[in-house]
C-alpha cells in the first residue's frame, strides 16, 4: 500500500470507484452528444475496459444486532430518537433510505389484517412490495402515520452513535438496515425472487424473473417473516 513520508497510509481510490466515475462521465458525454454540445464521445474510440472490482460482500446485522438496535430508547422527539425508528422501519421493511423520506402511509391497504403496498421506488421507479409489522405501526402510530424528514448526512451520523450505543461492531449506516432485513428474510427461508420483489431490484433481467411472481406469494412470505422475528424477539 502506498504511504505518506510520516509513515500514514495514503487512502487510494478502488478500482470500482474509478469504473464508476468514468460511468457516470461517459453518461453525461452521451447526453452531450445527443444535444449537439460535441460531435462524437470519446469513450467511444476507448479500447479496452475498466476493472469494476471485486465485488464486496454486502454487510449485515446478525438477529441479535439487530434486536440490540431495536433495544435502544433515545429522548424521545430527538434526532436520536428519529434516526432509531428509521432505521428499525427499514430493517422491518427493506425499504430505502429515500423511499422512507418519500413514504405515504395512504398507499397501503388491508389485507389479511396486515397493512401493505405495492409502490415503486423513488430513485429507480421498480416496482416493491412491503409491508407494515407491528413495530412500524407503532412507530407511524407515533409520528401521526408520517414517517419523520432527516438528511442523509444527520441520518448516517447518528446511526455511527446508535451502533456504538448497541454494542454493534459494524458501523451503522442507512443501507444496512435494507441488507440486513433481506439477509434475515432468507434466513427464515424466503425465495430470492421474493426478497427481490420486496425490495423493488433495479437489475432488468432479473426483474424480468420476478415478474411472474404473484402479490400473494410475496405477502405469504412477508406475513412469515414478521410471525417469526416476533417468535424470536419474545424469546
Amino acid at each position: 500500500a502506498a504511504e505518506k513520508k510520516s509513515g500514514e497510509p495514503v487512502r487510494c481510490i478502488g478500482d470500482g470507484t474509478v469504473y464508476n466515475y468514468h460511468k457516470c462521465l461517459k453518461a453525461i458525454l452521451n447526453r452531450a452528444v445527443m444535444f449537439d454540445k460535441i460531435d462524437i464521445n470519446p469513450y467511444d474510440k476507448l479500447r479496452g475496459r475498466f476493472k469494476k472490482g471485486d465485488v464486496k460482500s454486502l454487510e449485515f446485522l446478525t438477529s441479535e444486532e439487530m434486536q440490540a438496535v431495536e433495544s435502544l430508547h433515545p429522548v424521545k422527539g430527538s434526532t436520536m430518537a428519529v434516526a432509531r425508528d428509521l432505521f428499525v422501519f427499514q430493517m422491518h421493511t427493506g425499504l430505502s433510505y429515500a423511499d422512507t423520506q418519500e413514504f405515504d402511509f395512504s398507499q397501503y391497504t388491508k389485507k389479511n389484517g396486515k397493512w401493505v403496498n405495492i409502490g415503486h421506488r423513488v430513485k429507480t421507479g421498480v416496482e416493491y412490495m412491503a409491508m407494515l409489522t407491528e413495530e412500524c405501526v407503532r412507530i407511524l402510530e407515533s409520528y401521526g402515520w408520517t414517517l419523520p424528514k432527516i438528511a442523509n448526512a444527520e441520518y448516517n451520523h447518528c446511526l455511527k452513535a446508535l451502533g456504538v450505543a448497541a454494542g454493534v461492531k459494524t458501523p451503522l449506516h442507512s443501507h444496512l438496515a435494507r441488507h440486513s432485513f433481506a439477509t434475515r428474510a432468507r434466513a427464515m427461508g424466503a425465495h430470492l425472487d421474493d426478497i427481490a420483489k420486496m425490495l423493488g431490484h433495479t437489475n432488468t433481467v432479473q426483474t424480468q424473473r420476478y415478474a411472474k411472481i404473484m402479490p400473494e406469494q410475496v405477502f405469504a412470505q412477508l406475513e412469515k417473516i414478521e410471525k417469526l422475528t416476533k417468535i424470536n424477539n419474545d424469546d
